[in-house]
């Protein structure tokens, strides 16, 4: 394995801590949810962030690296923030959502550290479903 692929496999990982994270994120905001159309929307987000678990894990096994397990210290941080957000209702537990989302959106834009293939993965598989998921969540934020 070489150092571009030791490279692209951290970075990657990184970033599929994050969709991790998401994931988790996303489960523990749809049980605070009564609203049943939020709900259906929420899983909807939530299985574009598990696709891209499941593509990041693709990418690295094929570069020869080892995927990440869990979501790391995002976990912790996202249990902490949801937590809260679930205490007081569905509008925090959404912003709490979309700030996620924000975050995932500047995590994309730093590439420059990956080869010319593994950037090309990026923003092909990973940036569009960033860029639809942030925005569905802008939209449902303004209705909840």
């Amino acid at each position: 394995m070489g150092t571009n692929d030791e490279k692209d496999i951290n970075k990657l990982n990184s970033f599929l801590r994050g969709e991790i994270s998401a994931v988790e994120a996303y489960d523990q905001c749809i049980e605070a949810m009564k609203d049943a159309t939020v709900v259906a929307q929420l899983r909807k987000l939530k299985a574009s962030h598990e696709y891209r678990v499941g593509q990041l894990t693709q990418r690295i096994q094929a570069l020869g690296g080892q995927p990440a397990k869990g979501s790391g210290a995002w976990g912790s941080i996202v249990k902490l923030v949801e937590g809260g957000a679930k205490a007081f209702g569905e509008s925090a537990a959404i912003s709490a959502l979309e700030e996620g989302e924000d975050h995932g959106k500047k995590d994309y834009a730093d590439l420059s550290d990956l080869s010319m293939a593994s950037r090309d993965f990026v923003n092909r598989v990973l940036v569009p479903e960033q860029q639809r998921t942030h925005d569905i969540l802008s939209q449902l934020q303004h209705r909840v």
